[in-house]
């Protein structure tokens, strides 16, 4: 089991390019996050995990999908440690596992309307395979 939870981790760093070593956890990406209210695991939290190898509990986590890809976290992330691309990565790996996805491209018109950003329309095609 752990040889697997280390394969996960060294598949998500690649996939990344992230160092979470590099976090000194000061919680300034998650302090920025729009979607902190709505995220089981914040910025800085998920970076730690993925730094522990405590990957499983961020395969079945829902913050993997109010994340909005906004990158906020990366900005104000004073070791450049980019907390958002680690959220993608992960994000891939549980998309690219059979039977995963959490939204699926026909629900997608039923949750526009005028006051959505763009941004919220690409974030969402994102997290769904084709």
């Amino acid at each position: 089991m752990e040889n697997n939870t280390n394969r996960m981790k060294e598949q998500i760093l690649r996939t990344s390019g992230v160092n979470p070593l590099k976090c000194m956890r000061c919680g300034k990406c998650s302090g920025t996050c729009p979607a902190y209210d709505e995220m089981e695991y914040h910025p800085h939290e998920f970076v730690y995990m993925v730094e522990r190898g405590d990957i499983e509990p961020l395969l079945k986590s829902e913050s993997l999908y109010k994340c909005l890809s906004c990158f906020a976290c990366v900005d104000r992330c004073p070791r450049d440690v980019e907390p958002a691309k680690l959220v993608e990565a992960v994000r891939l790996m549980v998309i690219r596992q059979q039977g995963q996805n959490h939204l699926k491209p026909d629900q997608i018109p039923e949750m526009l309307d005028d006051e959505l950003p763009q941004q919220a329309i690409v974030s969402a095609l994102r997290k769904y395979a084709k």
